[in-house]
């Protein structure tokens, strides 16, 4: 008599997978104004900066040179919609991505969001969030995110990155120890016990805990950071349609293909825009 109970679930999965594909295909492109075309592309060329060593943006670069990750399928399609060619801007460190901001070495970029970084680009809506939590030893008594903000301690962060910022303005007892980057530098203060956990996005942390023995990933997060599309200032038509063109990323599935592709853990698509 309970026999048709058991296929509430399945009704569910069959309605949210019909309710996402009718949202896939109600959205639809953004067209580009030219204005919009020649703001962002202005070399025929859209130069896309991308934090290289973060696979939240770039998960692998093929010895053929072939770029891969979320950031880069969604910067593919951005030029795509321009018409334009796609030329990937890596960098190793986000001091030297944000200074391209100033000296014009990328048309738009995918970073952090962040308030302290809009004298310099303007930003569309998030199109991700990426959980961030710390590396530590094996031993190490900070087991949950809350342990780790005590006095005495010392976390390092890689300079300028949104872990940085964050834990600037919130953490109220321990140091922050700032690092060029945390998967080099970082690790050695680690392991030599100079600070006593490392931030970074989870997708950073774990590939460094596989590589790295006797060191794990503590459970929770500290805060999720909103990622988006930042363009480079004084480009008005461009910025507007790149705030429509993250949301149609974003409604249109893509955005959720390129995570699946990517096979990471922790990152979620953002919500539409308010």
């Amino acid at each position: 008599m309970n026999a048709p109970h058991l296929f509430k679930p399945a009704r569910r999965a069959a309605v949210l997978l019909f309710a996402v594909a009718l949202l896939s295909a109600c959205a639809s492109a953004p067209v580009a104004p030219p204005a919009a075309r020649s703001q962002l592309a202005p070399t025929s060329k859209l130069r896309v900066g991308l934090l290289v060593m973060n696979p939240a943006y770039v998960t692998k670069v093929d010895p053929t040179g072939e770029w891969h990750g979320i950031a880069v399928d969604i910067g593919r399609e951005l030029a795509r919609q321009l018409g334009a060619g796609f030329e990937p801007i890596g960098y190793k460190f986000v001091p030297q991505l944000l200074q391209g901001a100033k000296t014009g070495e990328w048309d738009v970029a995918f970073v952090g969001l962040d308030p302290s970084r809009t004298a310099d680009m303007d930003f569309t809506a998030a199109y991700l969030e990426v959980e961030n939590t710390y590396l530590v030893l094996t031993g190490s008594p900070i087991r949950r995110v809350g342990d780790a903000d005590k006095p005495g301690n010392r976390i390092g962060v890689t300079q300028g990155a949104t872990q940085d910022l964050f834990l600037t303005r919130n953490l109220k007892q321990a140091e922050v120890v700032r690092v060029p980057l945390i998967q080099t530098a970082g690790i050695e203060l680690l392991t030599s016990g100079k600070v006593h956990a490392l931030a970074g996005n989870y997708q950073v942390l774990a590939q460094l805990a596989t590589k790295i023995p006797g060191t794990r990933v503590v459970e929770g997060s500290i805060y999720g950071t909103p990622q988006a599309l930042a363009v480079a200032k004084g480009r008005p038509a461009g910025t507007a349609y790149a705030r429509a063109f993250i949301e149609y990323v974003k409604a249109s599935g893509l955005v959720q293909q390129a995570v699946q592709r990517a096979q990471l853990p922790g990152v979620t698509v953002a919500p539409p825009a308010k």
